[in-house]
This record gives C-alpha cells, structure tokens and sequence, in this order.
C-alpha cells in the first residue's frame, strides 16, 4: 500500500510552525500547593475525565507496549529486604510488565531474575559514581560487564558528568527529583508536629494517594536540556526512574508504596516478546518512552516517522527519503511539543501531530495534560533519528541472471482480450532441472495502482536459483479497472498456470501462491473467497501453500484506498481476506517487517490468529531491519532471512515423495 493513503486512516492533523527554546509551562501551583484539598479534588476529577475520554490508539507498529518500573530497590537495606512477592503483587496491580531491580552494590543472590507469574524481572546496580548499571548475566549468574547498559541516575551527574560511556539518562527520576523540591521538604517538615496538619494531610492521602503523590512531580529544564545537548551529537536514551524504596514514612505512614511508585512513573517499552533480550534492545535502541501514568494511561501512545519506505519508531534512525513526516497520536487530548535541537518546532492541541521535517538529526515529542488549572507533563518520548538519504546508500536488487535458470517472458495468460492487453502475460523464471520443480506464483505489490511484472525479475531469479519455478504476471490496475478486476486477473493467472505450468517443467502437484503488499491480499482474498476461483473449475484445495508478505487483510476500517475500493462497507468488507478466513484451507505464511506501513503488521497479526482459530495451518514471521519497500530488494539476495524462510516453507509442504 501506498502511505499517501494512509493519512487519512490515520487521522492526522497537521500543526504550525514556530521555534522557541525550550521551557516547562508555567506551574501554577507549587507541590505544597497541590496538596490542598480542593485541589487533589480538582485533579482527581480531571484523571476521571482522562480516562473517560480515552480511546485506544491505532497499532501501528510491529511491537507492544510493556509498562516497566526502572530502578526499583528490593534487598539492599533493611526496609526493603524480603519485600519481593510485595513488588510482585504491586506490579500487577498496577499493570507493570518489567521490573528492574538496582540495589546498590549489586544484586544479591536472592534477588529475582527471570519471569515470573507474568512479570519480568531484572536485575542492576546503582553505584555511587551515578551510573545506573544492567549487566546481562551469564549462565552461571555472573555479570558480563562489557554487555551491561549504564545509565546516568544521580541529580548532580545528570547536569554534570561526562557522558560518553552511557548508554541514557534518567530524564525522570521520581525519588532525586522530589529532594529538589524545597517546598515539599519544609512541608514534610513541618506537618509531622502540626496535629490539625497531620490530620488532614493523612486523611488526603487515604483518599487521594496518586494525587498526593504526585504533586511533587514538576518538569526538570535543566536536565531536558542535557539531555536535549547530549542528543545533538548522538543516540541517547532516556527513561523514567521509579527509584523505588518504601522509605518515605513518617509517624508509621508509608507515603511511597510501591504500587503508588508503580502507577506514579513508568518507561513503556516497545517489544516484541517479553524476556531480556527484547527489554535490553529496546532500552539500548531507545524504543521506550517515559510516562506520568498516574494522570492517564498512555499505552499506545505513537511517535516515530513515516515517509514511502514504511513507519519507524522512536529510537529509529529512519532515511529522510521522499515526503518524511515526523508524527504524535495520544490516547488523550492533550498539548504536543514536537522539540528539535533543544527548541519547540511546533505544538497543538488534540491527539495528532504532523510535522514535515526537512533537517536530519533527533526529533522528541513531549505531551502535556492540563490538570486543576496548570499544565503538568505527562510523557516524554525518545527521539526519532532522521537521515539524511543518498542514492549512493540505497540498497540495490539482486540483478545477477543464474545460468542454471533460463526466463520465459510476455506469456499471455488471458486470450481474446485487446484491453490492458500487455497485464495479461506472465514471466516465467524456470529452473533448470531434470524433476519436476515446485511452482511459486508470486503477485507483485503495489496498492493495486501500480506496478508489473517486469520489476520483479530478481525475484522470479531469485527463488528458481533455489529449485523452485517461479511465475509472476501482471494484472489489471485501478482505477482505470475497478475492483474487483485485480483479484479476477490473479485467479486467472492461477488457472493458466494450474493447466499449463507441466508444459514449462513445473509440478501441477507443488503449486504455491503468494504475494508481497497487496500481491499478498490478492492471493490470500482468492483462497477463502471461491468467487474467483470457482468459475475456472478451481479450488483452493489444489494448493500446497500460500505465502503473503507484508499482506493487507483487513479493508473494513477508515476510507484508506477508496479510489479502489470505494466507500461502501459491504465492498470493503468484502475484499477483507480476515474475514473469510474458513478451513479447509492450504497452510499459510504470513509476515511482516519491522517498519512495515501502518497497521500491516497488527493486521499480519489478528490474520495469522483468525487461521490458527479457524484451524489452518499457519506460520508468523518477522522480517527485522527493513521496510515495505526495502524488503523486496533484499528477497533478491541469496541470503535474506525472509528469502530463506520461504524456501523452508515450500519445501517443509511438499508432497512425500519430492525430491
């Protein structure tokens, strides 16, 4: 699909262009102040507004988003020892996927790692040069030091330290931070002897403990601005630190619990699985974002880039090629700054933000809930990393023509007919074999507007290099002919090659279909929907396979593609493959890339579900480290992870007795 199109699924607004440095909005109350109890009332309210007004964000990206709390000591002072299954229970409470534990001077032996009753747990060090340390552990349980992230935690070495041997910053640390606030300090002071005080000060917190335990929670310029100084000349990661202890307690009052930490401040983390790979790759990369959660829950929250290529994530370093759009969506209404070299670029109000970028370098986003009359932060993202594109680093296809495969080109596979007469052949890449070869019928992409055959010879190439023949034919393109004229041509190139493809050395026994964007919505869309096949005597049980990558399956949402598709739901539902998923059908692999267009690979997801619920055989596959675009010129190489697993695939679904 083309991105173009997507916007509008999207719902993106775009917003003005100004520049000025970088500040925190104006407070209009000071922590203490937060504290009265029309106040915690007013905020209470506002979270109950929040969350009312919530919806979910569009999955856009080929993650999920893990809430984790950073920092968290467990077993290094007497307050805190043994309080692992009180973490456990307050991480669930709160919804925390990821627990990283940082006693000082290490981990202890009893000190939780691994997963355990759904949570995540890590382990660290919090040392006293101010570097926050995860080291990955081997399998003995001893550290790898050259493997550990190491990130600056205390106040004075986030103004001051240099930081060249970090892998981030606490940009947030709930804990330090709060000993910066002077008010709160003298207040504390103070109303431990002040019985009235006391009173209602305990009474508040009984009925308001977020709200209370917020009010300390104020944006920190001057460690923004490091950070803001540090990101100018490279990738460096931000997160949240809970700096969790249990040790704010006075008269037998505990004002910091962990579950009030844990729903206070989290860094939502991008993963694809839930183990400490993921968690250390996303933390290393700068897939997280740091958020208030206490004010309203962010899961979902979008930043990253989208151009051509596809939709890249924060932390991403994302090619500036063609029309690049740096873009925000929030759950929440609330006030984006899109901030770049440590000035404001542009700032709305709402839920979408588009920016047009035109300058490489690192993009962060801040978003900003209006609460009891005063602006107060709420997430902080990671940057995006735009480069500058040459066409000197572009990838290139795979052009090598294999003398052990010969071409056959311009194959009509539709007769009789003079209109759009040239999409009706079809190009053959033939192994040279003395067996029978397996058959891949392979439909080319391309938002079913453009595109033909004549671009994918590297892949018919590349696939009959491996044994396998491989067809691919051009079909009719919209709109000059409506839908369905596509899924009508990619049947009809299915039963010329059912009837003919023995003629050229294929096996009628060891046919597979398949296709790349919307090749792989064509091909899938045929094999549930007998329309199309019925009328050549054809059914999908013929099939040995069928293979979609970067597919689209689901067509029943926004006006994406109307110009295709139209408007009308029944249409569009109706050329959705997610909804005609039935068995008996032929196995299936589906797969998506890592920045893949928006909701390709959520909609490669719910797919590969509906077949396994269904019954079908079906196989996920994720393609790391490339784009829509990108992921076709590297099938043509003879070492592509995804190349390789299509092969595996057609060869684990032969019949017995192939050779």
């Amino acid at each position: 699909m083309k991105w173009p199109g997507m916007f509008v699924l999207l719902g993106f607004s775009v917003a003005g262009l100004w520049s000025a440095e970088v500040e925190s909005l104006a407070p209009r109350f000071t922590s203490v102040e937060r504290l009265a109890p029309d106040v915690l009332r007013a905020t209470h309210e506002a979270r109950a507004e929040f969350a009312r007004q919530r919806r979910d964000a569009l999955d856009v990206w080929s993650y999920e988003d893990y809430r984790a709390v950073i920092h968290v000591h467990a077993e290094d002072s007497d307050h805190t020892r043994g309080t692992r299954p009180e973490v456990l229970a307050a991480a669930k409470k709160a919804g925390v996927k990821v627990v990283m534990f940082t006693d000082h001077r290490g981990p202890k032996p009893e000190t939780w790692r691994g997963l355990r009753d759904g949570v995540l747990f890590l382990a660290g060090a919090e040392e006293s040069d101010g570097r926050l340390r995860f080291p990955e552990f081997d399998e003995a349980g001893k550290p790898r030091v050259e493997n550990e992230l190491k990130f600056v935690c205390h106040v004075e070495e986030r103004l001051e330290a240099d930081t060249k041997d970090f892998a981030g910053l606490e940009i947030v640390n709930r804990h330090s931070d709060q000993k910066l606030d002077q008010h709160l300090a003298g207040f504390l002071g103070r109303v431990v002897t002040d019985e009235p005080g006391w009173t209602q000060f305990t009474n508040s917190f009984a009925q308001w403990p977020d709200e209370v335990f917020g009010a300390g929670c104020d944006y920190r310029t001057e460690i923004m601005a490091k950070w803001d100084r540090e990101l100018q000349s490279r990738r460096f990661t931000g997160i949240g630190a809970n700096d969790a202890h249990q040790n704010v307690a006075l008269r037998g009052v505990t004002f910091d619990p962990y579950e009030v930490s844990f729903r206070n401040l989290s860094t939502h983390l991008l993963l694809r699985d839930l183990n400490e790979r993921e968690v250390r790759h996303a933390l290393q990369s700068g897939h997280c974002y740091v958020s208030h959660d206490w004010l309203a829950d962010p899961t979902g929250f979008v930043f990253g880039a989208v151009n051509n290529l596809g939709v890249f994530a924060m932390g991403d370093a994302t090619p500036m090629q063609g029309t690049t759009r740096v873009t925000g969506v929030t759950p929440v209404p609330c006030r984006q700054r899109l901030i770049f070299n440590g000035r404001v670029l542009t700032e709305t109000n709402g839920t979408n933000l588009m920016f047009k970028a035109t300058k490489p370098g690192a993009y962060r986003l801040e978003a900003w809930l209006q609460v009891a009359g005063e602006w107060r932060p709420w997430i902080y993202s990671n940057p995006i990393y735009l480069e500058e594109s040459s066409v000197f680093n572009l990838p290139l296809p795979n052009r090598r023509e294999s003398t052990t495969v010969e071409a056959r080109k311009g194959i009509e596979y539709v007769t009789g007919q003079t209109n759009d007469a040239d999409k009706h052949k079809l190009d053959l890449f033939i192994p040279k074999s003395s067996l029978p070869a397996p058959v891949f019928l392979f439909v080319h992409g391309g938002a079913w507007r453009a595109g033909d055959r004549g671009l994918y010879g590297p892949v018919g190439q590349r696939f009959a290099r491996d044994g396998i023949l491989t067809v691919i034919p051009s079909y009719r393109l919209a709109p000059k002919n409506p839908w369905p004229a596509q899924a009508e041509d990619t049947a009809a190139a299915l039963a010329w090659t059912a009837r003919h493809i023995a003629e050229h050395g294929g096996d009628t026994n060891q046919i597979f279909i398949g296709g790349h964007s919307a090749g792989g919505h064509l091909t899938s869309l045929v094999v549930f929907n007998e329309s199309y096949l019925k009328p050549h005597g054809l059914s999908a049980g013929m099939l040995r396979g069928v293979i979609s990558l970067s597919g689209v399956y689901n067509l029943d949402f926004g006006e994406s593609m109307a110009s295709v598709f139209g408007r009308d739901r029944t249409v569009r539902r109706d050329a959705s493959p997610l909804f005609a998923v039935r068995a008996p059908a032929p196995p299936f692999f589906v797969s998506y890339c890592q920045w893949d267009y928006p909701t390709l690979p959520a909609q490669a997801k719910l797919f590969y579900l509906a077949l396994r619920q269904a019954g079908v055989e079906a196989q996920l596959f994720f393609t790391p480290n490339d784009n829509h675009i990108y992921e076709m010129i590297s099938l043509t190489q003879d070492d592509d992870e995804t190349a390789q697993a299509v092969v595996k695939f057609i060869r684990d679904h032969r019949i017995p007795n192939f050779e």
